[in-house]
């Protein structure tokens, strides 16, 4: 029986992401499934398509048996089959275009990989068109419910990776493994990056820019890299769903605006790892601590489109003279959501100068304001959220 909840150590966690597979499955031949590592991809798939075959191409044995007759091998598993790690045997997916071609029915083969950017490559030459495509990220908020009451600075420490929570381990005692694992195994298989030295060093810089506008120039520079090096390494950080590049929002507005996107972590916990943050109290104390909290809940506006099988749209609002809005959602072509992230407990009149200044046109523009404090009320055109109710907020808009 199939079951969208996915069982950990002490708690039972329901992954939004499931039901929308479940319905991608009576649609489309074959769908992906992407994501960090660790970020619950084989728990999910097991858990929710308990009736497909799993076979992990990790093991190099089974890779060797499926390379001799790759054909043979397809036929005789029938549909309804998990390949894990795809993206280690790319022989086999021209085969299976044949396969679920021949077939012509929904819901044959579920293709999962950690390595996102070498599965997507493989996926668009042999199955372009017969493949949907989805994303699995960390637990969002509305997924782990026991971070209601939880400290921010203690949320922002731990971020959102399922083995935290589900074997109760420290944040200092995960989040250093997992980037040298990521690193040595993901990073290393690709011949652009040929210093993993400098490439940690260049993901420490990108740590101490969170929520800045990109100086490309600037971030290459300190790393002792090339402008065209360093965009590349950003392009690899996305694509494995470590950073985020927020664009910035200017359809239908004709002021000057900056056209640089904003650097975000995916995880919190990942970033405040990289910046050496080992307790709550470092994180409250952090000169980065404002732009942590936006990270905070930027990642968490898109993880929660992603996990709905929607694809972000999501921004940022900078004019040159610099006035700024935090965070743009856009609902459709006529209604977009402008929202500003304050860390601070205590509400300023001054938190409110941004929204009230930001430019009228012909759209039907919600102001919004997410902060630390406790209430939940509008002044004059502005609604105040506390970071409390933001699971409520983000269920309400999308």
């Amino acid at each position: 029986m199939q079951s969208n909840c996915i069982y950990t150590y002490k708690m039972i966690i329901q992954r939004k992401l499931a039901s929308h597979l479940q319905n991608m499955l009576k649609q489309f031949p074959v769908v992906s499934l992407t994501g960090p590592r660790q970020s619950g991809k084989t728990t999910l798939l097991k858990n929710v398509f308990p009736n497909y075959q799993y076979f992990n191409l990790e093991r190099i044995d089974l890779r060797e048996m499926i390379l001799t007759d790759p054909m043979g091998f397809l036929r005789s598993t029938g549909p309804e089959v998990i390949f894990d790690e795809a993206q280690n045997v790319p022989e086999l997916f021209s085969y299976i275009q044949v396969i679920s071609d021949e077939r012509n029915t929904p819901g044959q083969y579920i293709l999962s990989g950690s390595q996102s950017f070498l599965l997507n490559e493989r996926i668009s030459q042999s199955l372009a068109g017969r493949v949907n495509i989805n994303h699995l990220l960390p637990f969002d908020i509305t997924e782990l419910t026991i971070l209601k009451n939880q400290n921010i600075c203690q949320t922002i420490l731990n971020g959102f990776y399922p083995r935290l929570y589900d074997y109760q381990i420290a944040a200092n005692d995960f989040y250093p493994s997992y980037l040298q694992t990521y690193i040595e195994r993901d990073v290393r298989t690709l011949k652009a990056v040929e210093n993993l030295n400098t490439f940690s060093r260049f993901l420490g810089l990108c740590a101490g820019r969170i929520g800045q506008v990109l100086n490309l120039t600037s971030l290459a520079n300190d790393a002792g890299i090339a402008v065209n090096t360093a965009k590349s390494w950003l392009s690899l950080l996305e694509s494995s769903f470590i950073i985020y590049q927020l664009q910035p929002y200017y359809r239908n507005f004709n002021k000057r605006l900056i056209k640089s996107p904003k650097l975000y972590f995916y995880d919190t916990g990942v970033a405040c790892s990289l910046l050496r943050l080992v307790s709550p109290e470092m994180v409250s104390t952090h000169y980065l601590y404002g732009a942590l909290f936006e990270n905070l809940v930027i990642s968490e506006i898109i993880k929660y489109q992603i996990h709905s099988g929607k694809r972000p749209v999501v921004y940022y609002w900078r004019e040159s003279n610099g006035l700024e809005i935090d965070c743009i959602i856009e609902k459709g072509n006529k209604e977009i959501i402008a929202l500003e992230i304050k860390v601070g407990q205590t509400f300023n009149k001054d938190y409110l100068k941004n929204l009230r200044n930001f430019p009228q046109n012909d759209q039907t523009i919600q102001k919004k304001l997410i902060y630390s404090g406790d209430q939940n009320t509008t002044i004059s055109d502005v609604q105040l959220l506390n970071w409390n109710n933001f699971s409520i907020f983000l269920q309400e808009t999308f």
